[in-house]
């Protein structure tokens, strides 16, 4: 008698399929169980407002937790960067696969870089953080630039470049990847450019407290080194108080010395969405062995940030 299939519950998008897809597989690996998607419909991709709007957090994650919190799904996939910093005490993070690509790219029209672009070019994206960055890019190399904000899912963001509407939009590489589009992509971003969202391009895979048998399984997909960086990165996210929509980036690194790594840095942005203020910093320190020391790399360095003004550039999220 075969074992009973695990239910995934997972966003119904393409890229949500495409990453619940792989990570079903993997589970499977280690359970030996058959596991099943369980498609589920979020307030995220519903709701036709900006995110900045509908205030961004938990917009795709609240209903999957739901459905696992009742009992309908066993175990659910998140992109991490869409997860709120604050953990239900029921629900537990049972693992953070290795991390893919965490920079952000650009589909521009003619396969034109961001330093190609023409005078006045409309930029879409639907992040304050991109434009915050991308504006901030341009006015330091004399470029002019316009962001254009924009929703939907990969095939709309494009559609606006291949119909002549914009001149590029931004997208998050590991989405591209996970779909298999990345060949689509005419510029990979320099972290040194534009940091990515806390998280970005990482999974959590979520389960109940109490199942700790699951808990169990699902910690063999686990990745120590990128659940420390994320960890870093979300601290910093909470620590400055903000959600998932508003303007900051972070990034946390590992410094190697060629054979093993020797250090973590992690790096911090936030900015006014028009580009003309930003507050960038970033510390160096041991990889955090523990959960605690992550958390505090993460604080420590938005309360630099925060004495250097970074609290003033958060309002703009509640408008």
């Amino acid at each position: 008698m075969t074992e009973k299939a695990l239910r995934l519950g997972t966003r119904r998008s393409k890229l949500a399929m495409a990453q619940s897809g792989q990570v079903a597989e993997a589970v499977s690996q280690v359970t030996g169980r058959p596991v099943e998607l369980v498609e589920i419909t979020t307030y995220g991709d519903v709701s036709r407002e900006h995110l900045a709007q509908i205030g961004g957090t938990g917009v795709f994650v609240a209903a999957l937790r739901e459905a696992l919190v009742r009992g309908e799904v066993d175990f659910a996939v998140h992109s991490l960067k869409d997860l709120p910093t604050t953990q239900p005490d029921e629900l537990v993070v049972a693992a953070v696969p290795v991390r893919e690509d965490p920079r952000d790219v650009m589909v521009t029209r003619d396969a034109l870089k961001l330093t190609d672009l023409p005078r006045g070019a409309r930029v879409g994206t639907g992040s304050p953080r991109r434009m915050a960055q991308l504006n901030a890019y341009a006015r330091s190399h004399g470029m002019d630039i316009e962001t254009v904000p924009i929703r939907g899912n990969v095939d709309t963001r494009i559609g606006y470049v291949l119909k002549g509407e914009l001149d590029a939009v931004v997208l998050a590489a590991a989405g591209m990847n996970r779909i298999g589009r990345s060949d689509e992509v005419t510029d990979f971003l320099s972290v040194d450019t534009v940091l990515p969202a806390p998280g970005q391009g990482a999974l959590a895979i979520e389960c109940t407290a109490d199942n700790a048998e699951l808990i169990a399984a699902l910690a063999e997909l686990d990745d120590p080194l990128t659940r420390a960086a994320v960890t870093a990165e979300r601290s910093l996210l909470a620590a400055l108080e903000a959600g998932c929509s508003a303007p900051v980036g972070a990034l946390a690194d590992l410094l190697t010395d060629g054979q093993s790594v020797k250090e973590m840095r992690l790096r911090g942005v936030v900015g006014s969405t028009d580009g003309s203020t930003l507050v960038q910093l970033s510390t160096t320190g041991p990889v955090p062995e523990t959960h605690e020391a992550a958390m505090t790399l993460g604080r420590e360095l938005a309360a630099e940030m925060l004495t250097q003004g970074a609290a003033g550039l958060m309002g703009e999220r509640a408008q």
